[in-house]
């Protein structure tokens, strides 16, 4: 008989900005009383259901937590774009941890949820257990961002999932080998209906403060997250496609011998970001995160 599927819980916290108060919506894997909590960030135009695999292969052990960054899927746009930046994700994280009132916690952190999971974790005081930084480093290579930019923020509709699914896909092939049911699974939370359509689900101002960023800006940028990346002390898995474009081998290489040493996990055949949605992947995440 096939196990049941699991349904997460869907909670919201309000969170604090510039203009005001702000929605951030999440989901809830789990036993809600399990003191042990497991927050799961996901990248810069995604949303917290692209763990839900991981989630439902954690939620024995773990409260798991998947939020909507601000901007994206169920959580509130904010009104004013300047506030889409890594500092104000950190202040509503700690907003969203205080709401937790975790004894034990680790995180996982794709992309620009590792950002936000490296930022945290480098704070005196933040007791991570664990860390994972899926496929991100202190050092974002140039030509990435570039790629980034040439579809972030792009209006788009779509007649139906299938049509979405492709478009997406076109954009995302970096995520490496899935099958059309893995696709179509995490393709749908992207979508927010449009009319007759459906149109991408997040708040396409997300460009505005990214276009912003310069060479000379990124250069800086790396200097302050290496100094934040050499004051985590918990113990950390980085994980790393092998043909990422976004984080080099020798960023990967510099960062198992600096700051906590972290554990390395090339994963082949895969690029710009690794979805944790098949089983080696999972099995690599879930071995660290139980490990003593």
């Amino acid at each position: 008989m096939n196990k049941p599927l699991q349904l997460p819980r869907e909670r919201e916290v309000q969170c604090l900005d510039a203009r005001g108060l702000h929605r951030m919506a999440y989901v809830e894997w789990g036993d809600a009383d399990n003191p042990r909590v497991l927050v799961c960030a996901h990248g810069l135009t995604r949303q917290g259901r692209d763990f839900d695999t991981l989630a439902q292969a954690m939620a024995g052990e773990f409260r798991v937590v998947c939020p909507d960054v601000v901007g994206r899927g169920r959580s509130d746009w904010l009104a004013d774009p300047a506030g889409y930046q890594i500092p104000a994700y950190v202040a509503d994280m700690v907003t969203l941890l205080a709401r937790l009132d975790a004894q034990q916690l680790s995180w996982v952190g794709t992309s620009m949820g590792g950002l936000i999971g490296m930022s945290l974790a480098s704070l005196p005081g933040c007791r991570f257990e664990k860390l994972v930084l899926n496929d991100v480093g202190p050092k974002i290579e140039w030509a990435s961002l570039q790629r980034i930019g040439q579809y972030l923020g792009q209006p788009s509709h779509w007649a139906n999932l299938d049509e979405a699914a492709d478009a997406l896909w076109a954009i995302s092939q970096g995520f490496g080998p899935h099958t059309r049911e893995q696709w179509l699974a995490l393709s749908a939370p992207q979508l927010k209906p449009d009319g007759d359509g459906f149109k991408p689900h997040y708040d396409l101002a997300l460009a505005q403060p990214f276009r912003t960023v310069t060479p000379q800006a990124a250069t800086a940028g790396e200097a302050m997250l290496w100094a934040a990346y050499d004051r985590i002390a918990c113990p950390t898995l980085l994980l790393r496609g092998a043909e990422s474009d976004l984080l080099a081998r020798e960023t990967a290489a510099e960062m198992t011998q600096r700051g906590p040493r972290a554990t390395l996990h090339e994963f082949a055949g895969v690029g710009h970001a690794p979805m944790l949605v098949q089983d080696d992947q999972v099995d690599v995440v879930r071995t660290f995160l139980l490990g003593q």
